[in-house]
């Protein structure tokens, strides 16, 4: 009797566990779907637009200046820090050697302008005579050298010839009847026969060069100097021809040329501050020889700011010129300043293995102490759309077979599929055109779940 009593003891303990298991799991489901379930009401709201990147505060402006050519450096007047003015002058190098090259092109300059102005001058009347007489002068002594010998020159060396050589045999008649004499190097007999000798052979060596006439190398010397003489005599008297005129002016111009060279050579040798602005580097020393081809000193134009980002392919189609900016420095984290979009590049390129495009913010003027380098965020507002039906885009469904947005609205007797039709998308919401009301309650259910949400949806 026991025994049974303990088995129904045992029973009515495992059926109250049993119905207590069973009452124990339907609460577990029923929280189970219910964590399953996710809703969402549609809502008006205003969906802004925007596009965001990071960059670095730049000037306004900044150059980098250089010596093109290497010297010793004379002179620094500025330090980092410093603010310039245009044209001030920075630094100088060693510019003696370039002052001379400049002193002998003006040089030069001037004396091609002096032979120009001379060229065109009118001719002046001594000028002109003195041009003419020697003219006469040169075609004289050509006529002389072509006509040579006259008959009158040929006669008078004939003459000292005939003279010379009687005066050498009344030497030589005198010398001979005292030649056995061993002291006859000291009589006169000697001497008058070696004078006699010595004119006997000028005046015959003067009538073979006279008799023999002018060369033809000495008569073409002597043309050429008639041209010559005739060339001045006529640019005496008519001026300069136009092949002159444009030789002398090239030469002017080729003077002018050189003397721009060395000035601006001279220039070189001198760094000025090309606008108003701050000096941000200085790496020449006085008396180091200064680099070629590597920044010297730094200026840059504090003025205003601006920032270059480089901005997504799927983001740049949105932005336009002039469209304001909110700008974040992680410097100033307490401020936000405004500017806005001031140039969009034409052309992209690759940051990090994706396709972006450059945009320069431009910073609206601002007291904050914002420092050239700093890292700063900026936030560009693309659209503003008030008043709008919004829902999140998690919500929402895309037809696999006809590609149309649908979402899921519970009404009283369960759920119904909506189909809608959706504006802009940003930030994890949607604008609704079509197919819901303000209030909707849309439902993402673990069965609607197991059709993923469209990867469109997914971003901005």
């Amino acid at each position: 009797m026991q025994k049974h009593r303990r088995w129904l003891i045992l029973a009515a303990v495992a059926v109250v566990v049993i119905v207590g298991g069973f009452f124990v799991w339907r609460q577990s489901a029923a929280r189970n779907s219910s964590a399953e379930e996710r809703t969402a009401v549609v809502e008006r709201g205003t969906l802004e637009v925007t596009v965001s990147a990071s960059g670095r505060i730049e000037p306004a402006r900044q150059v980098d200046l250089t010596f093109s050519a290497p010297g010793r450096v004379v002179e620094v007047t500025i330090q980092i820090g410093d603010e310039v003015r245009a044209g001030q002058v920075l630094a100088r190098l060693d510019t003696g050697d370039l002052e001379l090259s400049v002193r002998q092109a003006e040089a030069a300059y001037k004396s091609a302008q002096a032979q120009l102005a001379q060229l065109k001058s009118s001719p002046r009347p001594e000028a002109v005579k003195a041009a003419e007489a020697a003219y006469r002068s040169a075609l004289a002594q050509y006529q002389r050298l072509k006509n040579s010998p006259s008959p009158e020159e040929r006669a008078v060396a004939e003459a000292n010839l005939k003279r010379a050589e009687v005066m050498l045999n009344r030497a030589r008649a005198a010398y001979e009847p005292v030649s056995w004499r061993p002291d006859i190097g000291m009589l006169p007999q000697s001497l008058n026969l070696e004078t006699a000798t010595l004119d006997y052979q000028i005046a015959l060596a003067n009538y073979e060069l006279t008799t023999k006439g002018a060369s033809p190398e000495d008569l073409a010397a002597a043309w050429s100097n008639v041209e010559s003489a005739k060339a001045q005599m006529d640019r005496a008297l008519n001026g300069p021809t136009p092949e002159e005129l444009a030789i002398a002016e090239a030469a002017v111009e080729q003077a002018r040329a050189a003397l721009e060279a060395a000035q601006r050579n001279l220039e070189k040798a001198i760094l000025k501050a090309p606008f108003d602005g701050v000096v941000a580097a200085v790496n020449v020393v006085v008396g180091e020889v200064a680099p070629t081809g590597l920044p010297a000193i730094s200026v840059v134009d504090l003025s205003g700011f601006r920032i270059t980002v480089n901005v997504d392919e799927m983001d740049v189609a949105r932005l336009q010129i002039g469209l304001p900016a909110e700008i974040t420095l992680d410097a100033i984290p307490d401020r936000t300043l405004t500017g806005r979009v001031e140039r969009i590049g034409p052309a992209a390129t690759l940051v990090e293995g994706a396709v972006a495009y450059p945009v320069i913010i431009a910073l609206n003027p601002t007291d904050a102490p914002v420092r050239a380098g700093m890292s700063a965020t900026v936030l560009v507002r693309v659209e503003e759309l008030k008043d709008q039906l919004l829902i999140p885009n998690w919500v929402v469904r895309i037809d696999q077979t006809t590609g149309r947005p649908y979402v899921y609205r519970k009404t009283a007797s369960g759920l119904e599929r909506v189909d809608v039709r959706l504006g802009a998308r940003y930030e994890g919401y949607s604008q609704v055109l079509e197919g819901l009301n303000e209030g909707d309650v849309l439902v993402l259910t673990r069965e609607n779940n197991n059709i993923g949400p469209f990867s469109f949806f997914g971003q901005r």
